[in-house]
């Protein structure tokens, strides 16, 4: 069960896109809690995101209520959209009698598509009578759009207070993922609620470092959505000492990415259509932008990703993605590894037979690919799927 000391949910089918489905979702802090949070960088980003990035750019380092829709992102729907993000939050705060500031909006859905408010409007009263402390397992059965199965994460930890405090999380995507987020200036939602007392400009540090950590070390199709976003939470409901720098930062900080990549594998499994789970590793590089690069071609590379889908350790198309990264190689010095069985050595492959025992290890579930450019010391790491054929079917009829 997600729970956490200080916080309230709630769900309601508002009917935003879908009929009797959970699509309208609020978290509430019983007491101002400490307020994080990372965005898409796409240069096209949903007027739930412009808001909430004009929030955090205020300074005001505390928030009190979360509110979220599935069904429709509210993108591309210009100074109106923004409106329906402002007049949400004010029937919000106003039901729960906070400042509207305090209420944040986060949407997933359709692009290009305005907000039904009338319906959001009719909605928001039950959405308030319904908060109780178990309601946050019915947020993370709202948020989902073609996600399969809910996804969760709880951690507890000791930083020398009265109790343990609690790290819940809890996320949703399958498509549209290729996140790269960062600060204030990766559809995935992803929200963590805490009960730690916390250094608010820390709580923002361990974010963003988490989710590089994490969130942004995933490729399921590589599309950077509009929509992308993390928000933290934590209320001091707990009763520790405040977690700055010190050990109980670092276990705190250690906790929330563990957390973190909890909820970035259950998103790379339960992907669109995926059947395989992949680790890809680049080693031996001159530096780690090269290796992360490499790394999120061959990871992106649809030939790559089909190849996976058919069990098939076709490593031809593995250098060809490497290659065309844009970085100077030398493939006599290029080996792969798949499930720890070599299939190439010196850029040369290494017969049937180890390309055999290649596919044995591509038959699970999940499995790893390594690719070791002999180059330097330097590795990246990225968890990304194949791309199966009931990726195409979703995505073809995703509007109708």
């Amino acid at each position: 069960m997600l729970r956490v000391s200080g916080f309230m949910g709630a769900a309601v089918a508002a009917g935003i896109k879908y009929k009797d489905r959970l699509d309208l979702g609020l978290i509430v802090s019983r007491r101002p809690a400490a307020l994080a949070g990372v965005f898409t960088t796409n240069e096209v980003k949903a007027a739930p995101v412009l808001a909430g990035i004009e929030r955090l750019r205020t300074g005001r380092p505390h928030a009190r209520a979360l509110v979220v829709n599935s069904g429709n992102a509210n993108a591309c729907t210009g100074a109106a959209g923004l409106a329906d993000v402002r007049e949400t939050a004010g029937i919000v705060a106003g039901s729960l009698n906070v400042a509207a500031e305090d209420v944040l909006m986060c949407s997933t859905g359709v692009i290009g598509v305005p907000l039904p408010m009338d319906r959001i409007r009719r909605a928001v009263p039950g959405l308030v009578a319904a908060l109780a402390g178990e309601g946050l397992e019915d947020v993370a059965r709202a948020i989902l759009t073609t996600d399969t199965v809910k996804k969760t994460a709880l951690r507890r930890i000791d930083v020398g207070g009265p109790e343990p405090v609690t790290l819940a999380g809890m996320v949703k995507g399958a498509g549209m993922i290729g996140p790269r987020m960062g600060p204030p200036q990766a559809t995935l939602l992803a929200f963590v609620l805490s009960d730690a007392l916390v250094a608010p400009a820390w709580w923002q540090g361990a974010l963003e470092r988490s989710v590089a950590d994490s969130f942004n070390r995933v490729v399921v199709d590589g599309d950077t959505s509009t929509n992308d976003t993390v928000l933290a939470l934590a209320n001091g409901s707990a009763g520790n000492a405040e977690i700055d720098e010190g050990r109980a930062g670092e276990a705190c900080e250690s906790a929330l990415r563990d957390l973190l990549r909890d909820l970035a594998l259950q998103l790379v499994k339960d992907g669109e259509g995926v059947t395989k789970c992949v680790r890809l590793l680049v080693r031996g590089a001159r530096d780690f932008h090269e290796a992360d690069s490499i790394a999120r071609t061959v990871a992106g590379s649809p030939l790559v990703k089909t190849a996976f889908f058919g069990e098939d350790p076709n490593w031809g198309r593995i250098l060809a993605a490497a290659g065309r990264a844009g970085f100077p190689l030398d493939q006599d010095a290029i080996s792969v590894a798949v499930g720890g069985a070599d299939i190439v050595r010196g850029g040369r492959g290494l017969g049937p037979q180890a390309e055999a025992l290649a596919k044995k290890a591509m038959e699970r579930a999940e499995f790893t690919v390594t690719l070791d450019l002999g180059l330097g010391d330097a590795e990246a790491g990225i968890l990304t799927c194949d791309l199966s054929s009931d990726y195409v079917r979703i995505n073809a009829s995703y509007r109708t």
